[in-house]
């Protein structure tokens, strides 16, 4: 059967960067992020029950919900695991179904499920291997402040705070990397260059290719 591995590490680390990096040598890649994107569009049951306990306030006027007022009212609140439970349970039934059909169509394949929460949300063990991106905890700040703000924005320094402080709240509801780190198979700090992440990465790739090719002769 496939490799299951789960690629995972804190806010604004690089998983993505690096998921895209694993898919570019061959490996099967499905993310978290748009997996719940689609389950909380309207008509989804995971969109009913996220208004529902969250308020129409954080719907938008097409629809859609706001992920910046649901993330502050989750983050600021205290109602991160809340939300989690309603959200985790349904994106991880979908990896389940895509890993399954993955081993079904390419037995010798490496699947790998790139998701925020794989510690925190309990669901570590569903994986054969463990591959944490870490980085340094001001490059997760400005990486952050990057994403979620303009250009113009950026200059200005109130919102550049806000955007740090937000950073920090949001780091703090996640696993420390340390300990990430300490239960991962393999580890790709990307706190350098593209190109010393990827070199990292095709040495991870490699790894991960021999131990597909063991679980494959084992079963």
């Amino acid at each position: 059967m496939s490799l299951r591995v789960g690629l995972t590490g804190g806010l604004a680390c690089g998983k993505s960067t690096v998921a895209n990096m694993f898919a570019a040598l061959g490996a099967n890649v499905i993310q978290a992020d748009p997996i719940a994107h689609e389950l909380m569009c309207p008509g989804q049951p995971v969109y009913e029950e996220v208004v529902k306990r969250f308020g129409r306030e954080i719907v938008q006027p097409d629809g859609s919900i706001s992920r910046a007022k649901l993330a502050e009212l989750a983050f600021a609140g205290g109602r991160v695991q809340e939300l989690n439970n309603i959200v985790h349970p349904a994106v991880i039934q979908r990896q389940e179904q895509w890993m399954a059909e993955i081993t079904r169509q390419h037995p010798k394949n490496i699947a790998i499920v790139e998701a925020a929460l794989i510690f925190e949300a309990g669901v570590s063990r569903r994986f054969d291997k463990l591959v944490v991106v870490i980085c340094n905890t001001e490059q997760k700040k400005a990486r952050f402040a990057n994403r979620v703000l303009s250009p113009a924005e950026r200059e200005d320094p109130q919102r550049l705070a806000a955007a740090h402080v937000e950073a920090e709240r949001r780091i703090k509801a996640q696993w420390p990397d340390s300990e990430k780190s300490a239960a991962a198979h393999y580890v790709i700090d990307n706190s350098g260059s593209l190109e010393q992440t990827e070199s990292q990465v095709r040495d991870v790739f490699a790894k991960l290719k021999a131990e597909a090719e063991v679980n494959r002769v084992n079963v």
